[in-house]
């Protein structure tokens, strides 16, 4: 779902062998301000990895440690050719791998509607980073809304390929519905950013209603 950054050819003991490069400009949107929010020379853990579009750039351009998962074969192999650290597994399955407070930053984008236990993953993503950075589709924008009530149908969000029916399954939530959640659990939101589009949103209590996309920072509320 990440897009594909430009590349380059070149020939090395009579192979061709192709060098992906990743500009500002090629970053999705959301992944744009992700990078924006995580500082040089960070630990950082990028769940659902993709292509490693994001990875690539904070490697390159911020000197961060950066590491991986992914789940699609075709995504690492694509990751491998950009000399990247990424790890075949499943997010259902937990980071028990890794101890606590191992990364600085810990990122999901575009991928919590996708699963099946969210609570659980935010809860390992807090274990095992000291901040938590997740982007995801908002349901709420007024289009969705406009769609349902004239048509009766939920629409697939803003990055959303799939159909309500097409592996992987997605559940729908908006904003409100996330803040409401991490409430729930216990969650600080360090620093919010609202996209509509590919451009930011002015802070506005109308988010819900006018934002496509929601990146969230966070961090668990520590006890006295």
């Amino acid at each position: 779902m990440q897009r594909i950054a430009k590349g380059t050819s070149r020939h090395i003991g009579g192979q061709e062998t192709t060098t992906i490069t990743t500009t500002p400009h090629t970053l999705r949107p959301d992944l744009s301000v992700i990078a924006e929010m995580i500082p040089a020379e960070a630990r950082v853990l990028d769940l659902g990895c993709g292509d490693g579009a994001l990875l690539e750039y904070l490697i390159k351009k911020k000197q961060v440690m950066g590491r991986g998962i992914e789940l699609s074969e075709r995504d690492i192999l694509t990751c491998v050719r950009r000399g990247l650290s990424v790890r075949h597994g499943n997010l259902e399955e937990g980071l028990a791998d890794y101890p606590d407070a191992s990364f600085d930053y810990v990122t999901l984008s575009q991928t919590l509607h996708f699963l099946d236990d969210p609570r659980m993953i935010l809860h390992e993503m807090l274990r095992v980073g000291n901040q938590v950075i997740v982007s995801f589709p908002n349901w709420g924008y007024w289009r969705h809304r406009l769609h349902f009530l004239l048509q009766g149908r939920i629409p697939p969000a803003q990055d959303v390929c799939e159909q309500w029916h097409q592996a992987p399954r997605w559940q729908a939530f908006t904003i409100t519905d996330f803040g409401i959640f991490c409430r729930k659990l216990d969650i600080r939101v360090n620093a919010q950013v609202y996209l509509t589009g590919k451009k930011k949103l002015p802070p506005t209590r109308w988010k819900n209603l006018f934002a496509t996309t929601a990146i969230f920072t966070l961090q668990r509320i520590k006890e006295n």
